[in-house]
């Protein structure tokens, strides 16, 4: 089974030009240091008739939008590796240094998980 690192972001609509340029050198990174799969999904159909909408779990208000995004490994112990060597790439210093991130750190999600099932 596999590992993975989940994120949920919600970020000013505004935004999502800026933030798609730096997702896509952070994909880069990651993928160069061992990562099995980088994906960074918007929000395009949240008006669901089950469930709570991720629009009301994220508070995401007029403006905004949503991101789904999630890291892939071989195992815990992989991701571990592979997110040491990646916070200590020059590429990702550089957005830590950033003032003016695309959207706000303290709304996003972040957590790793245990693959369960996997198809």
């Amino acid at each position: 089974m596999s590992y993975v690192d989940g994120f949920v972001i919600v970020i000013p609509t505004k935004n999502l030009k800026a933030y798609r340029r730096m997702a896509t050198q952070a994909a880069r990174v990651w993928m160069t240091y061992g990562a099995i799969d980088f994906k960074e999904c918007v929000a395009d159909d949240l008006a669901v008739p089950m469930g709570m909408p991720f629009t009301k779990l994220a508070k995401s208000k007029k403006g905004e939008t949503i991101l789904f995004s999630f890291i892939v490994f071989k195992s815990r112990a992989h991701r571990d590796r592979v997110n040491a060597q990646v916070m200590k790439d020059p590429v990702l210093a550089e957005f830590c240094t950033i003032n003016d991130m695309p959207f706000d750190l303290k709304r996003m999600a972040y957590g790793g998980f245990k693959v369960l099932v996997q198809g």
